[in-house]
């Protein structure tokens, strides 16, 4: 098992990030705990270990959050986050791990950008079948390769200004399916190791305290704190992983 001091000293806090994300923040930022974790293990075992944590962690959101949601919304992106999770099982190793980075934090930094040049509307936008899609498919392939789906979909649902609520419950559904989903895939490209598995038990113990944390969190936080705090953690994850992904390709 990977339960070295250094490990844990990162892993902790980035399980606990993850449920606290999940419980009360539409899993805003939980994604950053791959790329921490990566700093002391190879990013591919970093996203096994997560996977079944993230499965449990899901099961306790969804009890907080099983009747809200936006159910159109979900229908519209559900198809494109499988059809996402489909092609990172088809390309996953060939893809080199700082690429994916690099990919992931321009998309974050991009929205950021494209949020404080063009405002949306006071009411926020309406529902897209293709954009949902097309940001759902991304969700789902970044998603499978480093569990960094959070920000296409935030891309997509943070325009529509949703009640806090309702968004929070609109992404643990759809990370419900997406997670699970993973399973089968990750068994086929052999990331189910003994010591993976067990690394992921001894953490395991930690998803619920997560998951409660979030979910006091959210009750006593308003809607324009809820967002604010998004995007500031949106902001330093997407600066995070750019400068990962350029140096670990040696382009700085």
């Amino acid at each position: 098992m990977y339960l070295d001091p250094l490990f844990l000293a990162v892993a902790i806090p980035a399980v606990l990030l993850i449920g606290i994300s999940k419980g009360g923040f539409g899993a805003a930022f939980g994604f950053v705990a791959v790329p921490l974790m990566a700093l002391v293990i190879p990013p591919v075992q970093a996203a096994a270990i997560m996977l079944p944590i993230l499965c449990v962690m899901d099961i306790f959101g969804l009890t907080a959050y099983r009747r809200i949601a936006d159910f159109r919304n979900l229908l519209i992106m559900v198809p494109g986050a499988l059809i996402g999770i489909a092609l990172g099982t088809l390309t996953f190793r060939y893809l080199q791990d700082d690429a994916i980075r690099l990919i992931i934090g321009a998309i974050v930094i991009g929205f950021l950008v494209q949020q404080w040049v063009r405002k949306p509307p006071a009411g926020g936008v309406g529902r897209s079948v293709a954009k949902g899609t097309v940001w759902a498919t991304v969700s789902g392939f970044t998603s499978f390769v480093a569990h960094a789906g959070s920000p296409p979909v935030q891309i997509y649902l943070l325009p529509q200004k949703l009640d806090k609520t309702i968004y929070t419950g609109t992404t643990v559904w759809l990370f419900f399916i997406v997670n699970y989903a993973k399973l089968i895939p990750y068994g086929y490209l052999g990331l189910w190791s003994t010591d993976n598995l067990a690394t992921s038990a001894a953490l395991l113990p930690l998803a619920p305290l997560g998951i409660w944390l979030g979910v006091r969190l959210h009750r006593i936080v308003s809607d324009a704190v809820f967002y604010g705090i998004v995007r500031v953690f949106l902001l330093v994850s997407g600066l995070k992983l750019g400068w990962d992904g350029l140096t670990g390709l040696g382009w700085l």
